[in-house]
């Protein structure tokens, strides 16, 4: 669709490189700012969806950058400015190669691999008699490796991580008590808003003088699952499916049209009234994860409402 963004190519002052990865494209200026750009792309099963869906940049930064200063008084942050609302800037940082994927519940992924009869995901053992959707006696952390452009990312455990040096011992522990941290502040927001942070996942990176810093986004409704927590109590007695926000509404519908990202599946056909209920449903997400209402960003000419935003927040 003509009104969203998909892919960029600015050419900054000073800019040296271009990272792209599912979502985000990262402008490298003179090896000491990241630009980061939130396009409007989709990503589901670590594919990205042929078409984008307005306001879906804006809304991820926007959710990213808010937490971003709600956590900032118990984790650092790489942020530094948001001069528009589908760009973040922040300091350049070396990334883990590592996802911190942190779980309450017994969802998504794990709900899949517990009903294939399996009782431990990324080294850590899952309690016997679980519905999906109960509540761990307590959070589990079950990381992924960061997979790189087209690869997809693949459950590690702690163990391997520390074993293959992909990240030191003294710097996992900081990532994991981070992780807690951050996800108890998550839990109690959602709390406030009348929702349940079910699951998420956290990125982090080193910066220049060795300070490990909360990089990327978090608890957005592409990082994170929500429960709606009015009714969930009943509706696990009744074994019924939960009220969600979340990214899961699109990967259901793409399991239900015979695609998981798989070798030989085909992507099946998104129409534009398909599109703009993809993109209502982030809106609804977003109001209900901040509390306020949705202000659409004019999106008439968008690339040229980014590059100079951006260029004038460099100037200074």
């Amino acid at each position: 669709m003509s009104n969203t963004i998909t892919t960029t190519d600015f050419n900054f002052p000073g800019q040296k490189s271009v990272y792209r990865g599912k979502v985000r494209e990262v402008y490298n200026i003179n090896d000491d700012l990241l630009v980061m750009v939130a396009t409007d792309r989709l990503s589901a099963f670590d594919v990205v969806m042929p078409k984008g869906i307005p306001y879906k940049g804006q809304i991820l930064n926007q959710i990213a950058t808010r937490f971003m200063e709600l956590t900032n008084d118990i984790v650092p942050n790489w942020l530094i400015a948001t001069p528009d609302p589908n760009v973040a800037v922040g300091h350049q940082c070396v990334p883990f190669k590592v996802e911190m994927v942190i779980r309450g519940y017994l969802s998504g992924h794990a709900a899949r691999e517990y009903a294939l009869g399996k009782r431990t995901v990324c080294g850590v053992e899952m309690p016997e008699g679980l519905k999906e959707n109960d509540k761990f006696p307590q959070p589990i952390i079950t990381p992924t490796t960061k997979a790189d452009n087209g690869e997809h990312d693949m459950d590690i455990s702690r163990e391997e991580i520390l074993s293959r040096g992909i990240v030191s011992e003294e710097d996992y522990l900081v990532l994991e008590n981070y992780t807690h941290a951050l996800f108890q502040r998550g839990t109690n927001i959602a709390a406030d808003r009348g929702l349940i942070l079910v699951d998420t996942k956290y990125e982090f990176g080193k910066t220049k003088d060795g300070k490990i810093v909360l990089i990327d986004e978090i608890h957005t409704p592409d990082s994170s699952r929500y429960f709606y927590a009015d009714g969930y109590a009943e509706r696990q007695e009744k074994g019924e499916n939960q009220k969600q926000l979340s990214k899961e509404f699109v990967r259901q519908w793409l399991i239900a049209n015979d695609f998981q990202g798989k070798e030989g599946q085909t992507i099946p056909e998104m129409s534009d009234e398909y599109i703009n209920s993809v993109s209502e449903r982030y809106i609804e997400l977003y109001e209900n994860i901040i509390g306020e209402p949705f202000v659409k960003a004019d999106i008439s000419q968008i690339h040229e409402r980014i590059e100079q935003n951006v260029l004038d927040f460099l100037k200074k």
